[in-house]
């Protein structure tokens, strides 16, 4: 302010200083004899332009440029406010494709892009371990994926490899693990089932994560010696204890074990999981083995910890990897002998030794984003929705580039004048560009609050993404907002260039005539043309991909699962983790059915290991006797094939028909010979051309005629509508109980299934009120999350491409209505001639369909093009293919049609230039 002051008092004496020398010299002038007026006159043509000799002045001061930009701002929102229709339009069309755009980067920001909230996170370093294809070194939990190599890549590794990586003095100031948990909650007389982790003592440590009240885990805690406690995340502390600041230092109990909660780490901080995982419940690794029990990977010697490790000061990756190699292949060596010791011990079967020519390997990436394995699933369909969104937002540049251009050809006059009193062309184009990134900023601004409905929509609406998606937490923080400006100032200069250097490329004399007709309007109109031949081609690029999309949608919902799904309530239970077993298990089981099928209404109850169409599965490799495998003991590796565990009537309550031999009955239990109904699918592939019934196969070398197959089910869907029905084998329940701690309850009613839900739950509870029920969902509800990515191409697709099509008919008309302004004085010619009003609206079609099948080929073509290119996209198709005639010629009609009425108003307009009024304002 005072800066301002001191430069307004400059400007003052400034003008006084030229004031005085003028009068001056009209004082002399007068004295050597020439009368005031002449004398005035005469200073006048000798001081020239005054103004221009000001901003010279200026100039030399400094900060000019912050002056002139200051008026520019000034100017700019004074014309913004004479044209309201104007700058309301273009802001919102500016505003639509802002929005979506800054929606969909804080979707990818916090999938992709964002780091964990904890200290330093660049210097978080995360392992994997990488082999071969004989890469097995037994039970594993976590992620297996290859990389472009087709080499292996674990996620996990065992606890041996933990504990040896914190003995070794290595390139890391520190290393911790973590592995995922189910516990079964019971707090305060209520119980659910929650996501939980097992972390080494030093897990928040390491991290850099505080407690926002109590205290977080030690190296003390992490002792199966120490009091067992836990730390429960601020999300988990919300929803399930209602933020109760007194919570810290009760109990509660997981999986039948005492906790004490000693702390809550902070809101944000959800763990370093895959993205959108928050595991509810942190306790130390030590205690895993008491409360998972025989379940537990610390006994089982499982691959099951996730490493990770923060960088001393200076070190590298590389460094830490090489430093760390040999000790990891140490580390497999002993947990391999105490795999074998254990099988010893349990008179099990020995590991299988490792491969020595590509023993397995470790490998070190950044850390800084935690586990990423889920991350490259939702990958490639965000990066393709941020191209569409950018297509959109080009449209929409090009028709504000258009109306702009529009707006250009009625300034030529103050355009011309101001050139002439001697403005450089830079300095006005300057000045233009600056309103262009004035009316950005408002579209950006209206965009930014349309990102808020846009979030939400794209999670909630589209139910995108299953319980990881909908738990991550999208926020439109400072860097979306950064974002947002760099895309508002960016499409500003987008758009606003070329009509800012087409509108300064001006012929004076003839701009400062009264009838003035722009020369360069041949160019302008060419360069219209252009844009609106842009602007169709990418309209219908996003209307032939939602139309490949909606066909796959439509066609995964005509598959026939093979199953009734309708009146069926589906719900999750897991006893194991409550302590059931063996036999009190399977009374639990049968005393739920029957209290279930006891309720009105209720037709039948099954359950099962999976639930159908919900992308989970049990795969086992499968061994076939040989010819003479009774004589010779040969076996036939025959391949793998899903496994489903169900109850006795599954095959009926699910009306999945037999083809034949008989279902399962009770008597199928431990005591009786094992047995399994098989799948046509399997029939076909592993025992082709001959009955099934009565033959033999198993899940072990030395166990390969085992189970005898007493039925053939028809084929149906197990994981979801667009996989293949895959070989299945349905097992009897009762004759492997131990495998069966979580099922998921089928229940066929008569009526609407969510109507039975509050009559179940009391059903389930007066077996046992401590078994929470969890996934309360219809069958239709489960199948139709299966597809939640197709419906989100659908939608998100049909959506942008309506608004891509909108856009581009509204520019459409525009240049017409434009062209018709400019080509008044022509058509009053016309018709002064005798040219028919038919005549004049074909002419004025002809040219906007024209444009329209000029860019309609460029679309098809493109469209083509990427549908031969990237093969990626039939990946995510289902029944239709990239290329489908029928989707490209049924959105080019389409396009054609909207395209004419958009053209047809402006035609008709055309048909009424009244010739003698067009040529008297000529």
């Amino acid at each position: 302010m005072k800066l301002w002051r001191r430069r307004r008092r400059r400007e003052e004496e400034l003008d006084e200083e030229l004031l005085a020398h003028f009068r001056m010299a009209v004082q002399d002038r007068i004295e050597r004899g020439e009368t005031p007026a002449e004398a005035e006159a005469a200073v006048r043509r000798e001081f020239g332009n005054v103004i221009l000799v000001k901003e010279v002045t200026r100039e030399m001061w400094g900060w000019a440029w912050l002056e002139q930009l200051l008026q520019d701002i000034r100017y700019g929102l004074r014309f913004m406010r004479r044209g309201p229709g104007f700058t309301a339009v273009a802001a919102l069309t500016l505003a639509l494709g802002i929005g979506a755009n800054t929606a969909i980067f804080s979707v990818v920001d916090a999938v992709l892009l964002r780091n964990l909230p904890v200290k330093e996170p660049d210097q978080l370093v995360l392992f994997r371990a990488v082999g071969g294809e004989k890469f097995d070194v037994g039970w594993h939990n976590g992620s297996i994926t290859r990389d472009s190599s087709g080499q292996i890549i674990k996620s996990s590794f065992p606890y041996q490899t933990y504990a040896r990586f914190r003995e070794q003095q290595s390139a890391l100031s520190d290393v911790f693990a973590f592995g995922t948990l189910n516990l079964n909650v019971n707090a305060f007389g209520q119980a659910d089932v929650a996501s939980g982790q097992a972390v080494s003592g030093n897990y928040y440590a390491a991290l850099g994560v505080p407690a926002i009240i109590g205290r977080t885990l030690t190296d003390d805690d992490d002792n199966a010696a120490a009091p067992p406690v836990a730390v429960i995340t601020h999300r988990y502390w919300h929803s399930r204890f209602g933020g109760d600041p007194a919570l810290v230092g009760k109990q509660i109990n997981l999986n039948n074990v005492a906790f004490t909660i000693i702390g809550v780490t902070p809101a944000g901080f959800n763990g370093t999981m895959n993205v959108g995982s928050s595991p509810d419940v942190t306790i130390p690794v030590a205690w895993e083995a008491q409360v998972m029990t025989e379940r537990s990977r610390m006994k089982n010697h499982t691959w099951w910890l996730r490493l990770m490790g923060r960088l001393k000061p200076g070190a590298s990756i590389e460094q830490a990897q090489s430093q760390l190699a040999h000790v990891f292949q140490q580390s497999i060596l002993e947990h391999r002998a105490a795999r074998i010791s254990q099988a010893q011990a349990d008179g099990g079967k020995a590991p299988a030794p490792l491969d020595p020519n590509a023993p397995p390997r470790l490998a070190a990436f950044p850390g800084g984003q935690g586990e990423t394995n889920t991350r490259l699933g939702y990958q490639l369909p965000l990066y393709i929705l941020f191209i569409v969104v950018g297509l959109v937002l080009l449209i929409a540049c090009a028709n504000v580039a258009n109306l702009l251009l529009a707006r250009a050809a009625s300034r030529q006059r103050e355009i011309g004048v101001r050139l002439a009193l001697g403005a450089g062309r830079g300095r006005l184009i300057r000045q233009l560009l600056t309103e262009s990134l004035l009316l950005a900023t408002l579209g950006g601004a209206f965009g930014l609050l349309l990102a808020f409905w846009f979030k939400d929509g794209l999670l909630a609406v589209t139910e995108w993404g299953g319980p990881q998606m909908r738990a991550l937490e999208i926020r439109l923080d400072l860097r979306v907002l950064v974002y947002t400006v760099a895309l508002s100032w960016a499409a500003g200069i987008l758009f606003g260039l070329a009509p800012a250097w087409r509108a300064t490329k001006v012929d004076l004399a003839p701009a400062l005539k009264d009838s003035f007709r722009s020369s360069s309007s041949s160019a302008r109109s060419l360069f219209t043309k252009a844009l609106i031949v842009a602007q169709v081609a990418i309209s219908l690029l996003l209307m032939i991909g939602a139309g490949l999309f909606l066909s796959t949608l439509v066609n995964l919902y005509r598959v026939d699962p093979g199953f009734n799904t309708s009146n069926l309530l589906l719900f999750s239970v897991q006893p194991g983790l409550s302590g059931y077993r063996e036999e009190p298990l399977a009374n639990l089981y049968r005393r739920m059915s029957e209290r279930i099928e006891a309720v009105p209404g209720v037709q039948s109850v099954t359950f099962s290991a999976n639930p159908l169409l919900a992308r989970s599965a049990t795969e086992l490799a499968l061994h076939l006797p040989g010819a003479n495998a009774a004589a010779e003991g040969k076996v036939r590796p025959a391949g793998v094939a899903h496994v489903h565990q169900v109850r006795e009537n599954f095959l009926g309550a699910m009306e999945i028909p037999l083809a034949g031999g008989r279902a399962f009955t009770e008597r199928d239990d431990a005591r009786a010979p094992k047995v399994a109904v098989v799948n046509q699918a399997f029939a076909r592939r592993f025992l082709p051309g001959g009955n099934p019934i009565g033959q033999r196969f198993g899940f072990e070398p030395d166990d390969a005629g085992g189970i005898e197959i007493v039925g053939l089910a028809r084929d149906a869907k197990y994981t979801s509508q667009r996989d293949d029905i895959p070989p299945t084998v349905y097992l009897p329940w009762g004759q492997e109980l131990s495998a069966l701690r979580s099922a998921t309850f089928e229940v066929r009613t008569s009526g609407e299934p969510s109507s039975y839900v509050t009559a179940i739950r009391q059903a389930v509870r007066e077996v046992d009120r401590n078994l929470p029920l969890t996934d309360v969902k219809t069958q239709d509800e489960q199948a139709d999350e299966t597809l939640a990515m197709e419906r989100l191409f659908a939608k998100l697709f049909g959506l942008f491409g309506l608004l891509a099509q909108t856009l581009a008919a509204v520019g459409l008309y525009g240049v017409l209505a434009w062209s018709v302004t400019q080509r008044r004085h022509e058509i009053g010619i016309r018709v002064a001639l005798g040219a028919s009003r038919g005549h004049v609206m074909r002419m004025v079609l002809r040219q906007g369909l024209t444009l329209t099948l000029l860019g309609a080929v460029l679309g098809l073509a493109g469209a083509y093009v990427l549908a031969k290119k990237l093969p990626s996209l039939s990946h995510m198709l289902y029944g239709v293919e990239a290329t489908d005639p029928k989707t490209f010629g049924v959105n080019t009609v389409l396009l054609m049609l909207v395209a004419l009425v958009a053209c047809y108003i402006p035609a008709r307009r055309a048909t009424k230039v009244d010739p003698l009024v067009a040529l008297r304002c000529e």
